[in-house]
């Protein structure tokens, strides 16, 4: 009904130009977010491809430096469809197939199964069925890292898969990386330089950087915020972070653009086109479009509040970089992305002929939901839900509930252990897919030092038996509890992890990795990679 008005409005008042989005959502857009205490925000619509809003709101940093349409966002996983953007344009050009085996272009690719390492396609990289686990291998790059990513691709050999080849879904960002090595070893420029030439330069997408040393020198960049000061991530204070501790380089193809409100209305409207450039000739065909938004994968569908059940799909998929669900029956293809620091989603409608883009430098996810919702409401004609207000609570519910439960966790550890002296626990531990961390004792106690990740270090403080607790020197990096176990002989035979957090980001896969002692005569070349 709303749409309809409009329309009799402009057939009454010939002057009057249809606005898109709802009356006054920017300002309520901005209300929205500086209630959430996010300092900066961009926004792009795109309806029958023409952009109606593209808007920059509040603050690059906290105290500083104004938002507007052309300063940059690192928009996370919201990249993977750049990712597959690039890779169409190689189907295109015939040099690859989607069903490509992946050994075929990079021969030193292994998994863990010889039999999935043979039968594992381009297909399977994009779409979440590799048996991997949620998030498997990410702290490799998570917070930062420092292994290349051909680096990456040669240990994916030592991850245990978590379930058997194509039997279900599971989130990951590590085969991506390996798509971005594909891009290299087909193309001979790194995924940086590829997608940059052949997608975002094509796509007239002059503000946004797949290039992080660009990036640093564009003074018109949002800088990342995020509440960490608290045991559970996301309440308390808001700080800024370091801007160079993001993602590591070698996982750049799983999320490791950053992009414009500008930039992003031209993405919006190059996808709902499929593929067609303003001057009618084509990033990628028609038929790349199609297979882009194809479902490949059944994601399950999880539980939500009562106050947010509306927004549960009857059915959610994953394609190939992109994800496509229903709403109150309209199809929806979208993503939604995130790094420290940032989150972002890029929103399509494909039955409308309508996108939109929403990007902040905070990590306070339910403005972007809120809106989220508030415009799907609005461009499918459905009645006003307030869900800013709904998703701000269940945020503020779910991660005080995290807290209260954590503190009852720790408030009575046993008092016991640990079983060994000190400099018993000390030496050099390596896992073959992360690489080495030692541990330390010195004056103040323990320390625990991740060799293959730049200043991840820290102190560790007894728990409870044979269990410590982490206390990084980064108070961004999420805490983890370390657990040594003995041998017969008592002599610590292996270290396992697990995040502290029940709602640490699963990024922080520390369950992932199993440490086991180097024998003091072996080579102790710290941070080398698995033999």
């Amino acid at each position: 009904m709303k749409r309809l008005t409009a329309l009799l409005l402009i057939a009454l008042c010939p002057g009057v130009a249809l606005a898109a989005p709802p009356p006054g959502f920017a300002e309520k857009a901005d209300a929205v977010r500086a209630q959430a205490g996010v300092p900066g925000m961009a926004i792009a619509i795109v309806e029958n491809g023409k952009a109606t809003m593209v808007r920059g709101f509040g603050h690059r940093r906290v105290g500083g430096g104004t938002v507007d349409v052309h300063t940059i966002f690192p928009t996370g996983s919201t990249g993977k469809a750049f990712t597959t953007a690039a890779l169409a344009t190689l189907v295109d050009a015939g040099r690859i197939s989607w069903d490509d085996k992946v050994i075929d272009h990079l021969p030193y690719f292994r998994m863990y199964d010889h039999w999935v390492t043979g039968e594992m396609t381009i297909r399977d990289l994009l779409v979440h069925r590799s048996g991997l686990g949620l998030g498997q291998g990410d702290l490799l790059f998570v917070p930062r890292g420092k292994v290349s990513r051909a680096e990456l691709v040669r240990r994916l050999r030592y991850l245990k898969p978590a379930t058997s080849f194509r039997s279900g879904y599971a989130y990951d960002n590590v085969l991506y990386a390996v798509a971005g090595q594909l891009v290299e070893a087909v193309s001979g420029q790194p995924w940086e330089d590829y997608v940059r030439d052949h997608v975002l330069q094509p796509a007239a997408m002059i503000d946004s950087t797949t290039d992080n040393d660009r990036r640093f020198r564009i003074a018109n960049r949002a800088y990342p915020h995020a509440r960490t000061q608290q045991p559970v991530r996301g309440l308390g204070p808001l700080s800024r972070l370091d801007e160079r501790d993001e993602l590591g380089r070698a996982a750049a193809p799983a999320g490791g653009l950053a992009i414009s409100a500008s930039d992003m209305a031209k993405w919006l409207r190059l996808q709902l086109a499929h593929g067609k450039l303003p001057d009618g000739t084509r990033l990628f065909s028609e038929a790349q479009h199609e297979a882009m938004w194809t479902p490949e994968v059944i994601q399950p569908i999880a539980p939500v509040s009562p106050a947010l059940q509306l927004t549960r799909p009857n059915f959610d998929t994953y394609a190939l970089g992109w994800e496509v669900r229903d709403y109150r029956g309209a199809k929806v293809v979208w993503h939604a992305g995130g790094v420290l620091g940032f989150q972002s989603i890029v929103v399509l409608l494909p039955e409308k002929d309508v996108g939109f883009s929403v990007e902040i430098n905070s990590e306070d996810s339910e403005v972007l939901f809120g809106l989220m919702y508030d415009l799907l409401d609005h461009y499918l004609d459905l009645p006003s839900a307030d869900w800013p207000a709904r998703f701000a609570a269940d945020y503020k519910a779910r991660r005080e509930k995290a807290a209260v439960a954590l503190a009852q966790e720790q408030a009575k550890p046993a008092d016991a252990g640990p079983s060994l002296p000190l400099q018993r626990y000390a030496g050099l531990y390596h896992d073959d897919w992360y690489g080495d961390i030692r541990i330390e004792q010195g004056d103040g106690g323990l320390s625990i030092d991740f060799l293959s990740t730049p200043r991840m270090q820290g102190r560790l403080e007894h728990w409870q038996y044979d269990s410590f607790v982490t206390r990084f020197t980064d108070q961004t990096i999420e805490p983890a509890y370390v657990t040594f176990a003995l041998d017969a002989d008592g002599k610590v035979e292996r270290i396992t992890l697990k995040a502290v957090s029940p709602l640490a980001d699963f990024s922080f896969d520390y369950h992932d990795l199993l440490f086991r002692p180097v024998p003091q005569d072996a080579d102790q070349e710290t941070g080398r990679a698995p033999d």
